[in-house]
C-alpha cells in the first residue's frame, strides 16, 4: 500500500461498511437476464498470488468507485492513486477468494439487501442517469458490493463479544446522542459572501448571547440570527443527533454543557456558536440495539482489512503494470476523506454514514451540517 494513501485507504475500506449502510442509492424489480460475457482479452495490469487483474476489470472498478465515491473522480487520473486502487482491488479479490462459503452466502445476502435500500431512496430517473454516466448496470454495483461484503462477513467471524465491547468503549461518542439548539455566526457573511474578521463574528455572537441571557426565546432568536441554513428554520435545533457527527469543539460542548444552560460562544472552523443542550442520552453498551452492535462488529472487520492492506498486501502483489498518464498530480490526499463516516469527512462517518455520509455522498445531494458541506455550517 502506498504510504501517501494510508489515510485514504482507511477511509475507503471502513467506508465500504458505511456506504452499504446508507439509504442513498429501488429494489431491482425484474431480475436481469443472465448474459454470456465475452472473453476478456484486455491486458493484465496487476498480477498477484493466485490471480490477475485485467485492464477491463480495473476500468470497471474505477467506474464503480466514481459512482459510489464521486469525490474521488478527479484523483483517479493520478498515476499513484490508480496504483493504490488497483492494489485495493487485488486485496478484495484475494480476500473474497479465500472467504468461507458461509461468508460468501451471507455477503451476497447483505449486499442485495443494502443495494435495494440504497437504490430505493433515489428517484428512478436519477438512478438511471447515475448508472448511465458511468456506463454501469445494477448488476455491476451489486457484484462490487457482494465482493466487499463477503470479505467483511468473513472477517467478522473472528470478532468476539469482548472485542465489540472494547470497540464500543473507544467509540462511545458514536452512540451518545444530544438534542442541541444553537445560533451560528459565520466567519463568512452570508449576504455579502465576504470574510468576517474573527473579532466581528465574536462581537455578534456575544450580542446574541446577551439577548438569550435576557430571556429571549431561543427558537425565535435562532430563526432571526442563526446563519446555519440547516437548522435556523427549526429554531436552531438538531434533535437526538449522535455527537460524533459534529466537529470536535461543537461535540465537546454538546457532551459537557449543563442541560439548558446558554453557552459562551463556541468557536469552530465555521464560526461562533451559542449553544443550549436540551437533552443528552449517554451511551450504554447494555442498551445497544442488535444493529448497533453489528455496526461495531463491521468496524472491527474493516479495521482487520485495513491492517491486511497495510501489512500484507505488498507481499502478495507480484507486479503492477498500469499505463502512465500525462496528467500532473494536483494537491495531496492526506486530508481527503470518504463517504461519511468522518466529520467533514471524516469518514470516521461513521455515522456510518447513515446519511451519506458517507454520507458518503453518492448522490451529492445531502449537504447538511453532518458533512460540513454546502452552505450548512452548523459545526457538524
Amino acid at each position: 500500500m502506498l504510504a501517501k494513501y494510508k489515510k485514504v485507504g482507511k477511509v475507503l475500506s471502513v467506508s465500504m461498511v458505511a456506504v452499504l449502510s446508507l439509504s442513498l442509492l429501488a429494489a431491482c424489480g425484474k431480475k436481469e437476464e443472465a448474459k454470456t460475457e465475452p472473453k476478456d482479452t484486455s491486458a493484465v495490469v496487476a498480477t498477484y498470488e493466485g490471480g490477475t487483474i485485467t485492464a477491463n476489470e480495473f476500468d470497471m472498478e474505477q467506474r464503480v468507485m466514481k459512482f459510489l465515491y464521486p469525490e474521488y473522480a478527479q484523483m483517479m487520473d493520478m498515476d499513484d492513486f490508480k496504483e493504490y486502487l488497483v492494489k485495493q482491488e487485488v486485496a478484495y479479490e484475494y480476500l473474497s477468494g479465500k472467504a468461507s462459503e458461509a461468508a460468501k452466502t451471507e455477503g451476497a445476502k447483505t449486499a442485495t439487501e443494502q443495494f435495494d435500500k440504497m437504490k430505493a431512496s433515489v428517484q428512478a430517473d436519477q438512478w438511471t442517469e447515475m448508472l448511465k454516466a458511468q456506463n454501469l448496470t445494477d448488476q455491476n454495483i451489486k457484484d462490487y458490493m457482494t465482493r466487499i461484503m463477503t470479505v467483511i462477513k468473513d472477517k467478522e467471524t473472528g470478532v468476539t463479544e469482548d472485542a465489540i465491547k472494547a470497540e464500543f468503549e473507544k467509540n462511545k461518542d458514536q452512540f451518545t446522542t444530544a438534542s442541541v439548539r444553537h445560533v451560528l455566526i459565520n466567519f463568512t457573511d452570508p449576504k455579502t459572501q465576504k470574510e468576517r474578521k474573527k473579532e466581528d463574528a465574536l462581537k455578534l455572537a456575544k450580542e446574541v448571547k446577551a439577548k438569550l441571557d435576557g430571556g429571549a426565546d431561543f427558537a425565535e432568536i435562532a430563526k432571526k440570527y442563526s446563519e446555519d441554513t440547516g437548522s435556523a428554520e427549526k429554531g436552531g435545533l438538531y434533535e437526538d443527533t449522535p455527537v460524533a457527527s459534529w466537529v470536535d469543539a461543537f461535540k465537546e460542548a454538546a457532551k459537557t454543557l449543563p442541560l439548558n444552560k446558554i453557552s459562551d460562544p463556541v468557536e469552530t472552523e465555521y464560526g461562533y456558536h451559542i449553544m443550549k443542550v436540551e437533552k443528552r442520552t449517554e451511551a450504554d453498551y447494555t442498551k445497544l440495539t442488535a444493529e448497533q452492535k453489528e455496526t461495531l462488529k463491521s468496524q472491527l472487520a474493516a479495521a482487520e482489512i485495513d491492517t491486511f492492506m497495510t501489512s500484507e498486501l505488498d507481499k502478495i502483489v507480484k507486479e503492477v503494470k498500469l499505463p502512465k498518464t500525462d496528467k500532473a498530480e494536483e494537491g495531496t490526499t492526506e486530508g481527503t476523506t470518504g463517504t461519511g463516516t468522518e466529520k467533514g469527512t471524516e469518514g470516521e462517518k461513521t455515522d456510518a454514514g447513515t446519511d451519506t455520509k458517507t454520507d458518503q455522498g453518492t448522490t451529492g445531494t445531502d449537504k447538511d451540517t453532518k458533512t460540513g458541506e454546502g452552505t450548512d455550517t452548523s459545526g457538524k
